[in-house]
């Protein structure tokens, strides 16, 4: 089974918490055992399993790759002026593999999926989530 979440992002660059949304296409799915793969379509977005209790860690992710990959001293930035966001992307990348376990996602009490903006905010994101039977 495969359904695209599409959701607007706010900010430059931020973590969306889609866990919830990837969630109910697995119970749409009925399937109980599994993988699902959660892919982001573009070229300057990302996915990300991280912990989901503190925002804060969100916030270091952001600016830890803000600190590696600064804005506007990339050869692609004369294009459109985000090459930091192409290559953050590149770095995180674009999907994650999730077990499907008795029908609950695979992850920990501290995991959550993170959609990743790195070049934003955009009006519409799109995500692919494929729920595979084991």
């Amino acid at each position: 089974m495969r359904e695209l979440l599409h959701f607007a992002t706010q900010r430059a660059q931020e973590l969306v918490d889609i866990t919830e949304a990837v969630t109910a296409v697995v119970r749409r799915s009925g399937i109980a055992d599994g993988l699902v793969h959660v892919y982001a379509q573009g070229a300057t977005a990302a996915v990300m399993i991280q912990e989901n209790w503190d925002e804060s860690v969100q916030e270091d992710v952001i600016d830890f790759l803000r600190q590696q990959i600064p804005k506007g001293v990339w050869k692609h930035d004369a294009q459109d002026g985000n090459g930091d966001a192409h290559l953050k992307a590149g770095l995180v990348g674009p999907s994650e593999t999730i077990p499907l376990i008795d029908g609950h996602l695979g992850l920990s009490r501290w995991q959550n999926i993170f959609f990743c903006e790195f070049d934003g905010p955009r009006q519409e994101r799109s995500v692919v989530v494929t729920v595979l039977v084991a």
